[in-house]
C-alpha cells in the first residue's frame, strides 16, 4: 500500500468511526455559542463530553496533533500511526471514557537541560492521549478564555509574549518604575490537584469530564522503566497543561486585580509594577503569603526580587534605565546567544564554510524572530561584528599554515607585504580582526553568502 492510499485509508477510517458522534438536529452549537453561555456559570456544562466527541471537534484535534508532531510516549506509538490506531480502537476508547473507566497511559519523563545547568522535566503523553487532551482543550478553551484576566498572556489565543512585554513597558512609561518579580518554584510540578479540580468543578458539571481530567492528573510518570504516581503537578508537555495552569493562576490574577495592582503574567512568570521600592517590598510580602496560603504554591525566594526593571529580565527582554524605557535583549539572553554561535562556529567541527553559514542563518532567523522588537540597534550591530569575526577566525583556522594564509590573502586582492605580515600573526582571534582579513572578507562577502544582519529583522 503506498503512502497516499495509507493516509487516505487512515483518515477516512477514523472519519467513519466518529460519524455517529455528530450532534442530533437542533443540538449543534458553535464554540462561540458554548463560550457565551458558559463563561459566567456552570449551566450547560453537564454534557460537555458530547461536544468533545462531535465529529468536527475530533477531526480538528487529529489534524492538530499530527501537525504538532513530537516524539512517542511510553507505548512507542508514533504520530503517523495515530489515524489507523483510532480507526480500530476509538469505539472502545469512547465507551471507556463515557463509562468513566478510561485509564490514560503514564507520561514519559524527559529532562531538558537549562542554560543555568539545571533541568526542566517534561512529561510526554502517549499520542492517543495527546489526541484526547487536544479534543478536550478545544472545548474548554472558549469556555474559560473569556473570563481570564486581560493581564494574562500565556497560552491563550491571539495573545503573545511580545504583547506581555509591551504591556510591561507601558507601565514603566507611566511611572511604575519598580518591579515585583515573582518566580514560582517548580510551578508545573507543584500544582495541588484537589484545589485545581475544585476550581474546575465550579464551572464544569459533566462528571465524566471531571473524572477524565482527574485521571490525566493522576496518570503517573515513567522514569527509567518504572511508573511513579503523580500526586501533584501538571506535566509540561501535555496538551492540557497550559490551560490547567491558567486556571490555577487565574485566582492570583483576580486577587491582583481586586487589589488594583498593575501586573503582567505570562504562564508562571508574573511581574507587578509599583512606584516605589517600599511599596514593592510590601507587595512582595503580601502576595507571597497569598500564593503560599491560598494557592498552596511556593515562591522561589532566590529568583524573586523587588528591583528596577532594567536589572531584571522578563520573557527574555529587559528595559533601558532611562526616561523612555526602551526594550533591549536581556544580558542573559545575549550570553545564551553567544554560546550557541560559539558552538556553530567551533573550529574543530571541520564543516564547510557554506554549511556553517547556513546553520548560522537558520539560528539567527529564529532568534531574531523573537527578539525583533529590540530597540537598541547598537547592541545588534556589535553582535553582527562579533559573528563576522568568528567566521573570519574559522577561515583563518582552515588555512592552517603560514604560506597558505599568505597565498589565500593575496588571491583575494591583499598586497603581498600586508598578506605576509598578517600571516605571521600568532594565534587565531587576533588575525581575525586584522585589516587584511576585513578587506579579504568584507561585510558584502557575508551578505552574498546569505548571512543575515541582525538589524534586518528589527520591527520598527
Amino acid at each position: 500500500m503506498n503512502e497516499n492510499s495509507q493516509n487516505t485509508c487512515g483518515k477516512e477510517g477514523f472519519y467513519m468511526s466518529v460519524r455517529s458522534e455528530a450532534p442530533k438536529a437542533g443540538m449543534k452549537a458553535t464554540n462561540s455559542t458554548i463560550a457565551k453561555s458558559q463563561t459566567e456559570n456552570p449551566t450547560g456544562t453537564e454534557e460537555l463530553m458530547e461536544k468533545i466527541f462531535e465529529k468536527e471537534n475530533l477531526v480538528k484535534a487529529l489534524k492538530k496533533v499530527k501537525a504538532n508532531g513530537g516524539s512517542a510516549g511510553v507505548d512507542g506509538m508514533r504520530v503517523e500511526e495515530l489515524s489507523e490506531y483510532l480507526r480500530v480502537n476509538w469505539a472502545g476508547i469512547k465507551e471507556q471514557i463515557l463509562n468513566m473507566k478510561y485509564k490514560p497511559k503514564p507520561v514519559r519523563r524527559v529532562e531538558i537541560k537549562k542554560p543555568d545547568g539545571r533541568v526542566r522535566k517534561l512529561g510526554i503523553p502517549a499520542v492517543s492521549d495527546r489526541f484526547i487532551q487536544q479534543a478536550i482543550l478545544q472545548i474548554l478553551q472558549p469556555i474559560y478564555d473569556n473570563t481570564f484576566s486581560e493581564q494574562s498572556y500565556g497560552f491563550r489565543p491571539n495573545r503573545s509574549a511580545h504583547q506581555a512585554v509591551k504591556k510591561a513597558q507601558g507601565y514603566i512609561r507611566e511611572g511604575y518604575t519598580t518591579v515585583v518579580d515573582i518566580d514560582l518554584e517548580k510551578f508545573f510540578d507543584k500544582v495541588n490537584h484537589d484545589r485545581l479540580m475544585g476550581a474546575i468543578a465550579k464551572r464544569i458539571r459533566d462528571k465524566r469530564l471531571l473524572k477524565l481530567l482527574r485521571a490525566y492528573l493522576n496518570s503517573g510518570v515513567m522514569e527509567q522503566g518504572l511508573v511513579k504516581p503523580t500526586e501533584e503537578g501538571t506535566p509540561q508537555g501535555g496538551n492540557l497543561s497550559p490551560i490547567l495552569s491558567n486556571i490555577v493562576l487565574d485566582e492570583l490574577d483576580k486577587e491582583l486585580e481586586k487589589r488594583g495592582h498593575k501586573f503582567v503574567r505570562y504562564a508562571d512568570d508574573c511581574n507587578i509594577y509599583v512606584k516605589t521600592p517600599r511599596a514593592g517590598e510590601r507587595v512582595m510580602r503580601s502576595i507571597s503569603s497569598f500564593i503560599t496560603r491560598r494557592l498552596k504554591l511556593k515562591v522561589n525566594q532566590e529568583k524573586s526580587a523587588v528591583d528596577r526593571p532594567s536589572r531584571r529580565k522578563f520573557l527574555g527582554y529587559s528595559f533601558m534605565n532611562s526616561k523612555e524605557p526602551r526594550l533591549r535583549i536581556s544580558p542573559r539572553s545575549i550570553s545564551r546567544f553567544k554560546d550557541r554561535i560559539r558552538g556553530i562556529t567551533k573550529r574543530k567541527r571541520g564543516i564547510s564554510l557554506s554549511r556553517m553559514i547556513k546553520e548560522l542563518t537558520e539560528y539567527i532567523r529564529g532568534w531574531m524572530g523573537y527578539y525583533r522588537y529590540c530597540q537598541t540597534p547598537s547592541v545588534l550591530k556589535e553582535l553582527d561584528s562579533w559573528i563576522r569575526r568568528k567566521i573570519r577566525c574559522y577561515i583563518w583556522k582552515m588555512w592552517r599554515t603560514y604560506r597558505t594564509r599568505a597565498k589565500e590573502l593575496i588571491k583575494r586582492g591583499i598586497v603581498s607585504g600586508m598578506a605576509y605580515g598578517t600571516a605571521r600573526m600568532s594565534g587565531l582571534w587576533r588575525p581575525s580582526l586584522s585589516k587584511a582579513m576585513q578587506l579579504a572578507f568584507p561585510n558584502t562577502y557575508f551578505e552574498a553568502c546569505g548571512l543575515f544582519s541582525l538589524t534586518d529583522f528589527v520591527k520598527v
